[in-house]
């Protein structure tokens, strides 16, 4: 298990966003000394045209835009790209056996072909499942982030080459995912759902993704199904993030894994029992 990781994505901040470098810093400091961490690169403008159009690469690159959950940070466009270019090394990686986990911010699944929002700018995950399909035939990508990632189904749907399987708090921000649509199997959950109820719903999700057979699975894995996180309404504690690693594990499937949410101060112990699952 690697951990790829740039302290470049601490440089931006807006008070008061939950989405603050401290989330990553803490998670990275709490880690640094029992992985080996790799330094990421940015990803190429071709790379994003994999999933983008390029009218949303130059309003972000421009800071032409306007989401009030998104602000147009000074050199957004470098940051977006580094943490697309984490994804990318993050799938390097699991092509040559090593499971990683990319601790990169912005986060990304948010971010459709043509819109941003929801602290995400470019699709991080999307463009590295994208630029698989030149190694693989099939990629499942798994997201356990407590909001469902409307920007990934955006991107990927009716895909016969990716599978799209997300279990999110429902209602909720985007308010989307309410329902499975062809090769995207979205599993909405009840505010204040348990970690034992949870994995039972997240066992059948795994199912869909056994009979899609994939070669390659990625993971969009947000920590603000904890508890504690103060944005979000789910009831995970932190055993049940080993849980999840180990259910993944089980599949055994070459793996990468993307930070996307994840708010709280326990964080980084969310993290650390998510690895231990993945290496059980």
């Amino acid at each position: 298990m690697k951990i790829i990781f740039s302290k470049r994505c601490l440089e931006y901040s807006q008070p008061g966003h939950p989405e603050s470098p401290e989330r990553v810093r803490s998670t990275f400091e709490h880690l640094k000394d029992h992985y080996e961490v790799v330094e990421p690169t940015p990803a190429d403008v071709a790379d994003l045209l994999l999933v983008h159009t390029r009218d949303l690469i130059d309003r972000v690159s421009a800071g032409n835009f306007y989401d009030g959950d998104s602000p147009a940070y000074p050199h957004l466009a470098f940051y977006a790209r580094l943490s697309a270019g984490a994804a990318l090394m993050a799938l390097k990686l699991a092509l040559e056996g090593t499971a990683s986990i990319s601790l990169m911010r912005p986060p990304g699944h948010h971010a459709g072909k043509n819109f941003l929002g929801g602290f995400c700018y470019f699709n991080n995950v999307a463009i590295a499942a994208a630029k698989a399909l030149d190694k693989v035939r099939r990629v499942a990508i798994i997201d356990f982030d407590c909001h469902h990632g409307n920007g990934t189904q955006d991107i990927f749907m009716g895909s016969d080459r990716v599978l799209y399987v997300s279990l999110h708090q429902s209602p909720l921000y985007p308010g989307t995912g309410y329902r499975s649509e062809l090769n995207c199997r979205n599993f909405p959950v009840d505010a204040f759902t348990s970690g034992d109820d949870y994995m039972k719903i997240f066992s059948i999700a795994l199912d869909e993704v056994r009979e899609f057979s994939p070669e390659l699975v990625a993971v969009s894995a947000g920590f603000d199904t904890f508890k504690e996180d103060p944005i979000t309404n789910l009831g995970l504690d932190i055993e049940t993030f080993e849980r999840i690693g180990e259910a993944i594990s089980s599949l055994g499937v070459p793996t990468f894994s993307l930070l996307e949410g994840g708010y709280s101060s326990g964080m980084p112990y969310c993290v650390q029992a998510y690895l231990n699952g993945l290496e059980s």
